[in-house]
């Protein structure tokens, strides 16, 4: 037990070595390690939303709308159908998760069952009586949008914050259709907001200037306000756009903010099909003016003076440069499917990060120096080799942290803390049994050999147990105590290297080297 060959103790070395480089970018200023190059070791340790101070959002999907945005979809195509094969019907809507239609005359019954029913394979028609026709949105169908819808919200959400450059935000699912956001070190939450709270759907339609203002729509067109023109009140006054939609913002591939003129203005450019598209349109319609629509409002609706076939465009108005930032961002990163909801906000100071941090700090300290303490007055030498190897197990976990990006919360700081007084466990384990052995007649290296032998079992399974144990925590948990999981596991893995290997390669060198003529246990 007490002979290493030569590869194990490059290995110890080597390991012992990798954790102080890849635990230095920590003892750094963040913008000096940021600044380092990227074939060095520069990742510090994330801190979480209570430790650096931050935002957290609870938002709900508005699962509801998304269901109404399918039915209403298939009550357009089932009135296109119904009208090619020129069948009578009235009633036609929704009702529930289900689009419901009533067929005029009961000889077309038949005909328009066979037209309708199978529009979408997620809700099968059903005939009922006095001609009713029922195409009822499936349990199965319902769940599998919601889960869509969330995930993709996600997504999204995730992309409009990485466009903003916060540093590890953490987005997740909760629940059926509600989503946790934390973001640390956010000092401006109230943009953040905006962000999310915008659906950013953009489509382009053609304006209609033929109608007087405040006159009634005509069929197959809306008034929508427009954010440019207020009245004395300040409030939008409103245009009349087509409702068809002419290109839309699905098809934008890029956006960004720029100048023209000096002005704060937004460049997009479409794919293929959309510069198609958006080619012909303008070809075709000279002169009139093209509504940019964004979430149910006008915010631009400049009058086309020559067809653009390059595929690309710039969207004018009144726009602040952060303002036109903004917008850019929300068109790259795409539309949401839902409208979101902020149910619950909480904003944590800096400062009572910095006291988390600065008690966690003391009570770090204060254990340590507890240990260290402990064992030289209980083990003398011994004790110190088990205190070096104490000190390189922090070293250990606090590289591990930093390579696995894991984000250090208040109870990680209790898991680093937890750590430190069993990282010694395994070692006094060993002493104990050591002094057992000597105790018991056995010479030195004899008495040495069999104490990490016959405890070396023991070691294992006291930290396997309780590495299930942080298993179960990380993968039942959430948030902090995820942290303290994996603080937890981490520093089991490192206390079992600098127990079993580092600690056992010291005492092995002392007694080549001192050869003692008693064990100082």
């Amino acid at each position: 037990m007490l002979y290493f060959a030569k590869w194990k103790i490059s290995i110890i070395l080597g390991i012992c070595v990798l954790g102080l480089v890849f635990a230095a970018p920590n003892l750094m200023d963040r913008e000096t390690a940021d600044s380092l190059p990227e074939s060095l070791p520069h990742k510090q340790i994330s801190l979480g939303l209570d430790l650096q101070g931050g935002s957290h959002l609870l938002l709900e999907v508005d699962v509801k709308a998304v269901l109404e945005e399918r039915l209403s979809s298939l009550v357009e195509t089932v009135r296109d159908t119904l009208r090619k094969q020129r069948i009578g019907y009235r009633g036609l809507g929704t009702d529930g998760n289900a689009v419901v239609v009533t067929i005029r005359k009961p000889e077309q019954m038949d005909a328009a069952f066979q037209a309708v029913r199978n529009l979408d394979k997620d809700a099968p028609g059903q005939t009922g009586e006095n001609g009713e026709i029922r195409l009822q949105l499936t349990d199965l169908a319902v769940q599998e949008r919601i889960k869509s819808a969330v995930e993709q919200s996600i997504e999204i959400v995730r992309r409009r914050i990485d466009e903003t450059g916060v540093r590890e935000p953490t987005i997740q699912r909760q629940g059926e259709d509600r989503i946790i956001i934390q973001l640390p070190g956010v000092d401006d939450p109230e943009r953040i907001k905006r962000l999310l709270g915008k659906t950013a759907k953009m489509s382009f339609h053609l304006a209609n200037d033929s109608v007087a203002p405040d006159s009634k729509a005509p069929l197959g067109s809306e008034w929508l306000p427009h954010v440019e023109n207020t009245d004395q009140l300040g409030q939008p006054l409103k245009i009349l756009v087509r409702k068809r939609v002419m290109v839309s913002g699905e098809n934008l591939v890029d956006s960004q903010p720029t100048f023209e003129n000096g002005r704060p203005v937004v460049s997009f450019r479409f794919d293929s099909y959309g510069a198609k598209k958006f080619g012909e349109v303008t070809k075709n319609n000279v002169n009139r003016r093209l509504a940019i629509v964004l979430d149910g409002k006008v915010i631009s609706a400049p009058r086309i003076n020559e067809p653009i076939l390059g595929g690309s465009g710039i969207i004018s108005g009144q726009f602040t440069t952060q303002a036109a930032q903004d917008l850019a961002l929300l068109l790259r990163a795409g539309a949401l499917p839902a409208p979101l909801t902020i149910l619950e906000e909480r904003t944590v100071g800096p400062g009572l990060g910095a006291d988390s941090i600065a008690a966690g700090k003391i009570a770090s300290i204060i254990g340590l120096v507890a240990v260290v303490i402990f064992m030289v007055v209980t083990y003398r030498t011994f004790g110190l080799f088990a205190d070096v190897a104490l000190v390189v197990n922090m070293v250990l976990i606090i590289a591990s942290l930093s390579i696995l990006q894991a984000t250090l919360t208040l109870p990680g700081i209790a898991g680093i803390v937890l750590t430190i007084g069993m990282a010694v466990d395994a070692n006094v384990l060993v002493f104990e049994r050591i002094r057992e052995e000597a105790a018991a007649g056995r010479g030195i290296i004899g008495a040495i050999e069999a104490g990490y032998k016959r405890a070396i079992t023991t070691i294992i399974d006291a930290n396997v147990t309780t590495l299930i144990a942080a298993v179960l925590l990380y993968q039942f948990g959430s948030g902090p105590v995820r942290g303290f999981a994996v603080t937890l596991a981490v520093g089991i893995a490192s206390s079992m290297f600098t127990a079993t290997l580092l600690t056992r390669y010291l005492v092995s060198v002392w007694v080549k080297r001192k050869r003692p003529k008693e064990l100082p246990v």
